[in-house]
């Protein structure tokens, strides 16, 4: 049978749902108030500043001024987009998020250095896009996901940094072994 031959209880015909309705934004969302915005920018804040506590204590360039800042940043500017999506503006949102991540991969850009053939700086790089993504977590009010992303960071900064692997180097005709501490 045909779409056609069937009518919903108003009387119209059904509508399909198309590629387009499933991604367009949302059009009614909640304003989020003022103490939500509060605990989720203090919930962001910590959360980066623990991660940046093991960077600062690793003696590496961005600590914990940065990261607290990085996701409070990220948070806040989550904040905002959902607020704008509550006053019936038609905000897709994720693009905001797409944006404040393609910004904070400039940052982690600036934490990469290359001297003498050595890249230094992409732990720290890696570790503020993930502060990113906390802080965006935070502000939508993901506290569950924020903190497991924190507690996950953390294991890997601390329990794998004495981890080496063993490489081949290529560059060299002796074929000498190179230890890499990442």
């Amino acid at each position: 049978e045909r779409d056609s031959d069937y009518v919903e209880v108003d009387g119209s015909s059904p509508s399909t749902p198309t590629i387009v309705d499933i991604f367009e934004p949302a059009k009614i969302m909640a304003p989020i108030s003022t103490v939500d915005i509060l605990l989720r920018l203090i919930v962001a804040g910590v959360l980066s500043a623990i991660i940046g506590w093991e960077r600062e204590y690793r003696h590496r360039p961005a600590g914990i001024r940065t990261n607290a800042i990085a996701g409070m940043a990220t948070a806040l500017l989550t904040i905002i987009s959902v607020n704008i999506a509550s006053m019936g503006e038609n905000v897709d949102i994720s693009r905001i998020a797409a944006n404040i991540l393609v910004g904070i991969g400039f940052i982690g850009a600036g934490a990469i250095i290359q001297s003498r053939g050595i890249v230094k700086g992409l732990t720290t790089a890696a570790s503020i896009w993930m502060v990113a993504g906390i802080g965006m977590a935070s502000g939508l009010g993901m506290f569950n996901a924020a903190i497991i992303a924190t507690i996950l960071v953390l294991v890997i900064l601390v329990a794998l940094r004495n981890i080496q692997i063993e490489e081949e180097d290529t560059h060299h005709s002796e074929g000498k072994e190179e230890s890499f501490r990442k």
